[in-house]
């Protein structure tokens, strides 16, 4: 599928296999393994498969290769390595590639279960990591060193949303040989252009906007084929991080829609925060569409867009957070994101719990703050709900 199609087009068409039976929706093979013709044709499969063989679901499935081929094209990169969750990308992204004695950089503003595998994992077995403000370029440029392997960042935080200025890292981390790896979920494959600004990697949990309904696990690896083969593939086919067909199909159905979801989500993020700036229940409203956002030029210009995911921090603390999500009637309390029902989370109590008070005050994780991912349904019902629930806070 060439790249001078649309976005959206390219995400329903591009990777397509149809089998004999010339479907129309894609198929799902649902099966561990293959058949050989021969022993002679296992053994040279074994040896060196082609593009359209397989050997083993662990190592490779065609319904998963579509999705690859579909995700890759979308994207803009080379290849794809498709994985059981989000989490399985960011963990076998960095672990395929380094080994004791590498240096990492990261921006500190982390998903937690991001900060467990930088802080935690990576540093178990030898590697060293700096963390910095990843807003702050003169930070990254002290940090990154000739001998840093790679660099790591949310292109939007979770759950402050800061931004990172992916071209701004990439040209100091280049500058010094080091990969650059962006976790793109808050930013979309929608409004992001990763890789044309530099990214070496980009990693999605699928879980998210791709399939956007709440169905199923899933994550993605993108980037040059030479690394997604020689060096992903191998660590995750050996240490068993790879999707399964049902969830590659599921996968598959929320792309053909995802552009229009997240455009719909975007639209009603930012008429949500404009209604909200200013409310006299409300310390700050953060999201990435407003003029008042730290970063808004540097949005403008990467993204286009501010995204589906808003922040609101009470005056009120933890009890009035607490209140205003407990009055909620259309949003549901839970803490996934991108799906089409807008969802609503505590950060502080739930996906960052863990973290010791001092980091979260760093990370601007108040007891006030409830992060709001907004769905498909209309926006002036949710303003309305969101406004009502905020006078009982």
């Amino acid at each position: 599928m060439t790249k001078d199609l649309n976005k959206r087009t390219r995400a329903v068409h591009a990777g397509t296999r149809r089998s004999q039976y010339g479907e129309v929706s894609e198929a799902i093979f649902l099966t561990q393994g293959f058949v050989y013709d021969s022993a002679e044709q296992a053994e040279a499969r074994f040896l060196e498969s082609g593009p359209d063989e397989f050997i083993y679901a662990r190592y490779g499935n065609p319904t998963v290769a579509m999705f690859e081929e579909r995700i890759a094209a979308l994207e803009g990169a080379e290849d794809a390595f498709a994985t059981a969750s989000g989490m399985a990308a960011v963990s076998g992204a960095l672990m395929s590639m380094l080994r004791a004695g590498d240096h990492v950089v990261s921006a500190r503003a982390l998903f937690g279960s991001c900060l467990y595998v930088l802080e935690e994992v990576l540093t178990r077995y030898g590697v060293e990591v700096t963390f910095v403000d990843g807003t702050d370029l003169d930070q990254w440029d002290a940090a990154i060193r000739e001998d840093t392997k790679a660099v790591f960042f949310e292109s939007i935080s979770n759950p402050t949303l800061q931004v990172v200025d992916i071209a701004g890292v990439a040209a100091l981390a280049h500058a010094r040989g080091a990969r650059v790896l962006v976790d793109n979920v808050f930013a979309t494959p929608v409004w992001s252009d990763a890789i044309a600004q530099g990214a070496d990697v980009v990693i999605y949990s699928a879980t998210k906007h791709i399939d956007g309904q709440g169905r199923a696990l899933g994550g993605v690896i993108l980037g040059t084929q030479e690394f997604i083969r020689k060096t992903v593939e191998p660590y995750m086919k050996h240490t068993g991080g790879s999707m399964s067909p049902f969830t590659a199909w599921v996968m598959l159905k929320g792309l053909e829609t995802m552009d229009l979801r997240v455009r719909a989500q975007t639209a009603s993020a930012t008429a949500i925060a404009q209604a909200l700036e200013g409310h006299e229940k409300l310390a700050r409203v953060i999201y990435p569409g407003l003029a008042s956002h730290a970063q808004n030029d540097l949005v403008q210009r990467q993204m286009g867009q501010g995204g589906t995911v808003l922040s609101i921090d009470l005056s009120g603390g933890k009890d009035a957070a607490f209140r205003f999500l407990n009055a909620i009637r259309i949003g549901v309390i839970s803490n996934n994101l991108g799906d089409a029902k807008t969802i609503m989370t505590h950060p502080a109590t739930t996906t960052h719990q863990r973290l010791p008070d001092d980091q979260k005050d760093i990370l601007g994780i108040t007891p006030g703050l409830v992060r709001i991912s907004v769905g498909i349904e209309h926006s002036d019902d949710l303003v309305a709900d969101i406004l009502a629930a905020l006078q009982v806070a």
